[in-house]
């Protein structure tokens, strides 16, 4: 990989999770967690991310079904947000993480729903659908 991957990563990631959330990340980086950073960007954002195959609001659904099965719920929140950024709506995010329930336990499922549901809010998202 290269420079021009990691730029075109950071680019990808600020498209999907916005430029606030990119900036807030790679502000105040010093020697210790800078690599991280970079990494990411280099190889989730500027790899992964930018692949074909799947759309990139299937891939944000993907990823908030799978931070929600490992209980990731501050990641999550960033991603119910790129998520939204990429298309998808909110019905279509309860679903995952409803679905997500059956194969990673209602615990799981549970955490995950109160950190989309405070997304939600933040954004005066609202669902006005019918149980």
């Amino acid at each position: 990989m290269s420079e021009q991957d990691k730029q075109a990563g950071r680019a990808r990631r600020a498209q999907v999770m916005g430029d606030a959330f990119v900036e807030r990340a790679m502000s105040g980086l010093d020697a210790f967690s800078a690599p991280l950073q970079d990494w990411l960007n280099e190889h989730a954002w500027g790899s992964t991310w930018q692949r074909e195959g799947i759309d990139l609001k299937t891939r944000s659904l993907c990823t908030c079904a799978m931070l929600a099965a490992l209980g990731r719920s501050t990641e999550l929140k960033g991603h119910v947000r790129g998520a939204l950024n990429n298309g998808a709506t909110a019905v279509e995010i309860r679903e995952v993480l409803l679905h997500s329930a059956i194969y990673a336990g209602a615990p799981a499922a549970i955490e995950a729903f109160r950190a989309a549901r405070e997304v939600l809010n933040e954004l005066g998202i609202e669902i006005e659908e019918a149980r």
